[in-house]
């Protein structure tokens, strides 16, 4: 256990070790494990009791959509008009579209923010389908028209990672149930991630309306100019107003494979889970049988040393969770265990030896030029300066059934325009001033418990909310029944009191103030017996 603990305080604490790896490399692992995980994740719960292959794909492919669009109704590239890009415009600024070709879209590039070893990146050209036919209907609904440019204060190039399940069928068709969109900001030296749902219906400039999921398939299928990825790009433009420069597609065949050629991830259980075995995994170890007649296992909150079938169970359950929100909460935890663990491996060191092995599995357009281009962000990059964004259901779509057509009963999501173009325009900013300043003050996190690593549990929460949080291990004693969180520094005013509570779920009463000039942090946090900081809609386990 000491052992362990050391390795894993040196992951937790080795904030200045992040270095270029946490780009392009960064990405590529987001994009390999997404795949699994949501392809995974998306089986039936009952399915989770059949033992046959078959059974397993032939439920999976029920809940997928198979390609919409019929092949004579694909319209080509035809009238499709190129992107001007227009450099050295005032900031923010956007010109209209020539009112003669209204398909043609013009994405304005600020002027560059005066700032040492400024970035050039020299992007692509890109083509946008015109306007959908006015009042036309598809699939029972009435097809939406183009939506403006979200505009962009900042130079940007945007990365759109998908995986794909084509390595689990022989039909030539292709989903891609993993849609993250990162942004990286040249002039801030910042990252975005933006997950895309699945099964938003967004209108396909083919034209039809399609599960957004089954355009890349689509595209591939009919031949578009640029394939797939051309087609979704044009798709995501037409939709969200958002430019794609670069893509990076893998399937989840070696998903299992990745973990435990690490030698398995650590992961940071902070909610409780009861599920079922599950077909293809091993439950983690940790986990007790709560039903022994039913098969019933729990996996209770704690720190964990998981090989890649034991991940797949914790982020394929769903057993306890209420949404699908959980379980993209779980999965992008489990990426930032991979990226944790394949930094410290030191597999990622030589950039142009890994992106040769990396071509050989992943499907890219990035060219090596580019890549090499924005390492130079990597070296100031921190946990602040990441920010994630994910689409509401009920808020940024409309839950619906389309009454006609290939779809007609089946569950998708409508987009809903003004909460959209809000989460974009937020997408495209850098992180705000206090965001950043909470890394900037230190957090020693005890364990007051006799319950091991529950410290490690707190910090990784802390962590991905931004904080500069590393764990200390036990406490002065181990009967804390109440979390507590000390201010040592005595700035009431700024005291980060209330926002580390608020992660960790501590009540004001257990928030004090106590001035230490010898302190090892600026925070002191210890965890008590009642610990709980999960935020999510899971079932409460008895």
């Amino acid at each position: 256990m000491t052992q362990n603990r050391v390795r894993s305080l040196s992951r937790l604490g080795c904030v200045a070790n992040l270095l270029f790896f946490r780009i392009v490399p960064f990405l590529l692992i987001v994009a390999i494990a997404w795949t699994a995980v949501q392809v995974f994740s998306s089986q039936n719960d009952q399915s989770a009791q059949a033992s046959s292959i078959d059974a397993r794909r032939a439920d999976y492919a029920a809940t997928a959509t198979a390609l919409s669009a019929p092949v004579e109704d694909v319209r080509r590239q035809d009238g499709f008009q190129l992107v001007q890009f227009v450099t050295n415009t005032p900031s923010g600024s956007e010109e209209e579209a020539p009112t003669e070709t209204p398909a043609a879209v013009q994405e304005v590039l600020p002027t560059p923010t005066p700032v040492d070893g400024n970035i050039q990146v020299d992007l692509p050209d890109f083509f946008v389908p015109p306007n959908a036919q006015e009042g036309q209907v598809i699939s029972g609904t009435l097809v939406p028209t183009q939506v403006p440019l979200i505009p962009r204060d900042y130079n940007l190039v945007n990365i759109l990672l998908l995986g794909g399940d084509d390595s689990l069928f022989q039909d030539g068709s292709i989903r891609t149930d993993v849609m993250i969109v990162a942004s990286l900001n040249l002039d801030t030296r910042t990252v975005s991630l933006l997950n895309l749902p699945r099964d938003l219906f967004v209108y396909v400039p083919t034209p039809t309306m399609a599960r957004l999921n089954t355009v890349y398939g689509i595209g591939e299928a009919f031949g578009w100019t640029d394939g797939g990825f051309g087609l979704l790009a044009q798709t995501i433009f037409y939709n969200l107003g958002i430019r794609v420069h670069y893509y990076a597609r893998v399937n989840f065949d070696g998903f299992v494979d990745i973990i435990d050629t690490l030698g398995g991830v650590d992961m940071a259980v902070d909610c409780a889970y009861q599920d079922y075995a599950l077909i293809d995994t091993e439950i983690p170890e940790g986990a007790y049988l709560a039903d022994e007649e039913a098969g019933l296992w729990t996996l209770p909150v704690g720190y964990y040393r998981m090989s890649g079938r034991e991940a797949l169970w914790y982020v394929r359950t769903r057993n306890s969770s209420r949404d699908e929100f959980d379980r993209g909460r779980r999965q992008q935890q489990l990426l930032r265990a991979i990226l944790r663990e394949t930094l410290d491996s030191g597999t990622l060191q030589q950039v142009p030896t890994l992106w040769d092995q990396v071509t050989q599995v992943v499907d890219t357009n990035i060219p090596l030029d580019v890549m090499l281009s924005i390492l130079p962000i990597a070296f100031e990059l921190d946990p602040a300066r990441i920010k994630s964004y994910t689409m509401i259901r009920t808020y940024h779509t409309t839950p619906w059934q389309p009454p006609e057509g290939p779809y007609a009963g089946q569950a998708v999501q409508l987009p809903n325009y003004q909460p959209i173009h809000d989460l974009l325009y937020d997408f495209y900013q850098p992180p705000t001033s206090t965001r950043l300043s909470l890394s900037q003050a230190s957090i020693a996190v005890y364990n007051g418990t006799d319950k091991p690593d529950l410290d490690l549990v707190a910090v990784q929460r802390l962590r991905e909310e931004g904080f500069n949080a590393i764990a200390y291990g036990p406490s002065d004693a181990t009967d804390y029944a109440d979390s507590v969180i000390i201010d040592q520094i005595g700035d009431e005013k700024g005291s980060l009191n209330v926002d580390i509570g608020h992660v960790l779920n501590i009540t004001p009463e257990n928030m004090l103030i106590q001035l230490d000039p010898s302190r090892q942090a600026d925070y002191r946090v210890i965890i008590g017996s009642n610990y709980n900081s999960c935020s999510a809609n899971v079932v409460p386990v008895e």
